[in-house]
């Protein structure tokens, strides 16, 4: 049986009622602003959001839960600023609590009026750092699922295309052959049989890049530990880099296991190392690093959340504007000179990582370097009881 409450009295005091109101709010911070921006009180709310004390707060200036680099350049009065001249303010951006970690803030700024003049403001905080990472992830998805879909129509055009070349080039290669062999044939057409075949060679290793872009390769995979598996190749990796390039790997042991190709995990990784090495003439470091990651998969319908191992190549070159990040997956797309390269490097890192059941994210802009990540489904072992 529910007791009656009796002594209502307390309740019936208006700013009671408020006081309690706001102190009860306990996922927005609510506090009070005088004009020139100092908190002059604040909700049970605030202490748990931003993590300081009443005491280590009253009076000090709302900058205190921006950035250096966003005080430096007066964020916090630019808002307080906007709230004043145009009624209101709302926007989103990160915030620092007591212990320095970074959270993702929505916040509303309001300025409190009394006969035309500006008292202060009230400013409220709500902490939506897990729906902003749940926004990327989903935006990352999309994105992921529409590079999916444009490849699998190119794709089927080149995989067609692939294999009809192929077929030329073995029966080119075959007339070479016994073109060659032939007994009567004289130094100059030995010299241009030679010729004709490392150009057919160069064909089938074209052809090979394009079934790789497609998805068409076969693919040998195995379980594989990403770190043992990149110490190994580190000194391959590293001499295929000019000497004034420093390779670095920051790969660790715990990482769960993957199932794929190593020779084509290889292959996609010397692919990005060489780009690397080409957006870097005067030298550098390229590093090598891989992490876990809980990701959106993109091929799925209705999108869950699946492990993924990302394996990053980060070079300090000048990058990619957007235009050109767009197209860098596109097969025989390039920015270099005719006869410098064909085109198919990422081509075939995107068609490999898409055949394993994961995606490419490229993280690039003008003058801040390229950060390529290969996105590879995580083996989820069986536990054994």
């Amino acid at each position: 049986m529910v007791k009656a409450v009796t002594d209502i009295a307390p309740l019936a005091d208006d700013r009671l009622q408020l006081q309690l109101l706001i102190d009860h709010v306990s996922d927005h911070a609510i506090y009070l602003l005088d004009a020139q921006g100092c908190i002059r009180s604040w909700n049970r709310g605030c202490e748990r959001v931003k993590g300081y004390s009443t005491e280590e707060v009253m009076g000090q200036h709302v900058r205190l839960f921006y950035a250096p680099d966003e005080r430096a350049s007066g964020a916090a009065e630019h808002t307080l600023v906007q709230a004043e001249q145009q009624g209101r303010y709302a926007g989103e951006g990160w915030r620092v609590r007591r212990s320095g970690e970074c959270f993702r803030a929505s916040e509303v700024i309001e300025p409190v009026r009394q006969d035309g003049a500006l008292l202060g403001f009230v400013k409220v905080t709500q902490d939506v750092t897990e729906r902003y990472h749940a926004q990327r992830l989903l935006q990352d998805a999309q994105r992921a699922r529409e590079q999916l879909q444009q490849f699998e129509g190119v794709g089927r055009l080149t995989r067609g295309l692939a294999h009809e070349f192929n077929n030329l080039l073995t029966t080119i290669g075959n007339a070479l052959d016994l073109i060659s062999l032939r007994p009567a044939a004289d130094a100059r057409t030995r010299e241009l049989t030679e010729l004709a075949q490392a150009a057919a060679d160069r064909g089938s290793l074209l052809t090979r890049q394009l079934l790789a872009f497609s998805a068409d390769q076969t693919l040998v995979r195995e379980p594989l530990q990403v770190a043992r598996l990149f110490e190994q190749e580190l000194p391959v990796l590293q001499r295929a880099c000019p000497d004034n390039i420093r390779l670095r790997l920051e790969v660790p042991f715990d990482l769960p296991r993957i199932t794929t190709d190593g020779v084509q995990l290889h292959t996609a990784v010397l692919n990005l190392l060489l780009n690397s090495c080409e957006a870097m003439p005067q030298g550098g470091t390229i590093t090598i690093s891989a992490t876990a990651e809980h990701r959106l998969a993109p091929d799925l319908a209705n999108p869950t959340q699946r492990r993924y191992v990302a394996i990053a190549v980060t070079d300090q070159g000048n990058g990619m504007p957007p235009d050109v990040a767009e197209r860098a997956s596109e097969p025989f797309f390039t920015t270099k000179e005719v006869g410098k390269g064909s085109g198919l490097g990422l081509s075939q890192v995107f068609g490999f990582v898409s055949q394993c059941d994961g995606f490419v994210d490229v993280q690039t802009a003008p003058g801040r370097g390229t950060t390529v990540r290969l996105l590879l489904p995580a083996l989820e072992e069986v536990a054994h009881v």
